[in-house]
């Protein structure tokens, strides 16, 4: 697969992630974003006499570090370091809230406001890999935080969605797929968290409402490839090591956003 590349300079690599690959390595054993990189910039490394030595780890592969993770069937940017002295700056940048990420959303139903926050406790279930919306003060659990804008509304055969521009100010495990489905608008095609919206909470509670006024739409089954409609788009920070301010921009394709065709804007 060749990399689709953003952005590239002597510090950083940014690529769009496919939907169905994963961020690294794992136990499919097929193509991953941090081996892709890798080989491209050690190929790169072989024909640029430029390439300094010193990016080269142990074992012969160029050092590469993952900045934004994203989900198997989340498709989107990624942002890597090439090294681990701008590896630790941007990961403090993330810690800080100092590099603002985008995501494009196609949710079931409609959102009751066109835009607004979702403050959350979110716990990170490790056996089951899965994240939850809990009470404030449950051991584990994290705050999360996003912000939300409607782009735009339709009703389709299978009933109504929406397409959501989301920025996420927190990063949790699962964050925009576990927010909106505990409040009311599990992600299309997003079958692990579709049941979320109709438990006890009063996230749940609040989605039950939601029913008797709009129409959900079934799940649409992932491809083989597993892709959801969720999109990383757009990652503005100011650069690490030359102040550059830097803007890595994205529209998403195929998969779940063929529906956006049908939108009138």
């Amino acid at each position: 697969m060749k990399l689709d590349i953003v952005y590239e300079d002597e510090y950083i690599i940014a690529c769009v992630k496919p939907y169905g690959v994963p961020a690294q390595p794992d136990k499919t054993f097929g193509e991953d974003m941090v081996t892709l990189v890798q080989e491209y910039l050690y190929e790169k490394g072989e024909s640029d006499r430029n390439v300094p030595i010193d990016s080269f780890g142990d074992s012969g592969e160029p050092y590469v570090a993952i900045i934004n993770r994203l989900d198997r069937p989340v498709g989107g940017i990624m942002l890597f370091a090439k090294d681990e002295d701008t590896a630790a700056k941007l990961s403090d940048m993330v810690q800080d809230g100092e590099i603002q990420k985008f995501y494009q959303v196609i949710v079931k139903g409609y959102l009751e406001e066109p835009e607004g926050e979702y403050e959350d406790w979110l716990f990170h279930d490790k056996k089951n890999n899965v994240t939850k919306v809990v009470s404030k003060g449950t051991k584990g659990a994290k705050k999360a935080i996003l912000s939300y804008e409607v782009l735009d509304e339709l009703d389709t055969d299978e009933g109504a969605v929406s397409y959501v521009l989301v920025e996420l100010l927190t990063g949790r495990h699962h964050q925009i797929r576990c927010q909106m489905a505990a409040h009311g608008n599990p992600i299309w095609g997003d079958d692990k968290y579709c049941g979320q919206a109709e438990n006890e909470s009063k996230a749940g509670k609040m989605a039950q409402n939601k029913k008797n006024n709009s129409k959900n739409i079934k799940g649409k089954k992932p491809s083989k490839k597993h892709e959801i409609g969720l999109y990383s788009t757009r990652m503005e920070f100011v650069h690490p090591v030359t102040g550059e301010e830097i803007c890595l921009h994205r529209e998403p394709e195929g998969g779940p956003f063929d529906i956006a065709d049908q939108m009138d804007w």
